[in-house]
């Protein structure tokens, strides 16, 4: 084996994602070792999606391998320290990929890694493994895209590596090497209907402000819309999923690509139900019908905000009106939408969660989810609050989310202002239906609206 390629999430040990059940792939680690085995490397994965760490530690000591590479994010990341422990008991050198190491370099480093990658893996994998196995963990300047520590121990950057020109070189990942029907029965076990997941492309050239471009940069390079449409076929023939979640970050972004895949799948006899992400500036009469056509049934929408003034201020680039207006759209044709919403965010004051509160009455989304802004390291969010940011513990027993900023509100005051918007969203929605007034008000009085307001209680919370 020359070199053992896996990641951090275990989903037995996360409560809240043994509720939901929903898992998909560990994509990058399958794209990387179907690059690799093209270049002739004897590649293992280990998928701890379905595992335990104890079953992983098991079998690091049964096969002793010589380089471990360990795709890292956010959600990972404690896990990923307690393997990369293990790794270094057996004598392996690690390797840390992913959005999460390259702005933590050094502490990861200081914390046993031995080789931080930044950006796209397969070009510097096929240059890394010969040269750890021929010089070690501390001769690799001729490497572009890492940080190590030298002989001396000093920890060394070297030059950026470029991004791949063109997708269409790369293999499709490989997803034979992993129990891949798994994630499809997991799936329809626990939701009616199984499914997978696929990414057309790399990178996003939009400037959200909270949002990491770690890996990929603001690049945008995306496979031909005639191999993707293969690969979607081959997915089909293989694991027969019932539905297909496209998990690029704006799937409608280009809209010839988008007609042209729609064509290819047509011209296959393609028709799946899918869900993806995109934004309400990149759709259009013609998209809506053309996501209708190819099976869409959900599309989320980066909404974030009701407020114009928020908005601009994230540099989303997209206005309220617009979001509205695509929602309604997608929904004429049956598509359902949900909506992403943040709150918390720098300068933001109760009249924008109050505007919040409206845009989602008017656009009526079947879902949205809540989360409260936090200052991910290397966003323009981050730099635009790094005086102020509040850190409670020291960097190996927390997570950026965990970070706080001072003079914002309090944890409890935004659980009440999520609940709030809910209430707000679900007595509006119960009115418009015509309930009766007294079902409105065992509604409110569920939901703890009525007459609280924010101005109200924003004191009361702070306590």
């Amino acid at each position: 084996m020359d070199i053992l390629l896996t990641h951090g999430y275990f989903i037995a040990k996360d409560e809240h994602e043994k509720r939901i059940m929903k898992p998909y792939p560990p994509l990058g680690i399958l794209a990387l070792s179907a690059y690799l085995k093209t270049r002739g490397y004897d590649v293992a994965v280990y998928d701890t999606t379905f595992s335990t760490q104890e079953n992983f530690f098991a079998y690091l000591h049964e096969t002793r391998p010589r380089i471990v590479g360990i795709y890292t994010n956010m959600m990972t990341k404690f896990n990923v320290l307690d393997m990369l422990h293990a790794c270094k008991q057996i004598g392996a050198h690690v390797i840390l990929g992913g959005p999460e190491p390259p702005y933590y370099a050094r502490e990861y480093l200081e914390h046993g890694a031995d080789v931080i990658v930044v950006g796209e893996g397969e070009l510097t994998l096929d240059e890394l493994i010969p040269a750890l196995t021929k010089h070690g963990a501390h001769k690799l300047q001729h490497i572009a895209g890492i940080h190590y520590r030298d002989e001396n121990g000093i920890i060394v950057q070297t030059t950026p590596r470029p991004y791949l020109k063109s997708l269409d070189a790369l293999p499709y990942p490989d997803r034979a090497a992993i129990d891949a029907q798994k994630y499809v029965d997991t799936w329809r076990t626990h939701h009616e209907r199984g499914s997978l997941s696929l990414i057309s492309v790399r990178g996003c050239p939009f400037h959200c402000t909270w949002c990491s471009h770690s890996v990929y940069g603001e690049s945008y390079r995306r496979r031909s819309p005639e191999l993707f449409a293969n690969e979607t076929q081959q997915i089909i023939e293989t694991y027969k999923p019932d539905q297909l979640w496209y998990a690029d970050d704006v799937f409608t972004i280009h809209h010839g690509w988008l007609f042209n895949y729609a064509a290819e799948l047509k011209k296959r006899g393609i028709k799946i139900p899918f869900e993806c992400i995109s934004r309400a500036d990149r759709m259009n009469e013609q998209v809506f019908d053309t996501l209708k056509e190819m099976g869409c049934y959900r599309l989320w929408i980066g909404s974030e905000s009701g407020s114009q003034k928020i908005l601009d201020a994230m540099r989303r680039e997209v206005n309220v009106e617009r979001v509205q207006w695509a929602t309604c759209e997608l929904q004429k044709r049956g598509i359902e939408v949900g909506m992403f919403i943040m709150l918390g965010f720098d300068g933001e004051d109760e009249r924008d969660i109050q505007n919040t509160a409206e845009h989602l009455k008017i656009s009526n989304p079947d879902i949205f989810l809540t989360t409260v802004a936090y200052p991910i390291k290397g966003t323009g969010y981050y730099k635009a609050v790094q005086e102020k940011i509040i850190a409670r513990a020291d960097w190996a027993h927390r997570t950026d989310r965990d970070l706080t900023v001072a003079g914002r509100h309090s944890k409890k005051y935004y659980a009440f202002a999520q609940q709030w918007l809910w209430g707000e969203f679900i007595f509006h929605k119960q009115r418009k239906n015509g309930n009766h007034p007294l079902r409105l008000a065992r509604a409110a009085a569920n939901i703890g609206i009525g007459k609280l307001g924010m101005a109200l209680t924003a004191k009361e919370l702070e306590r």
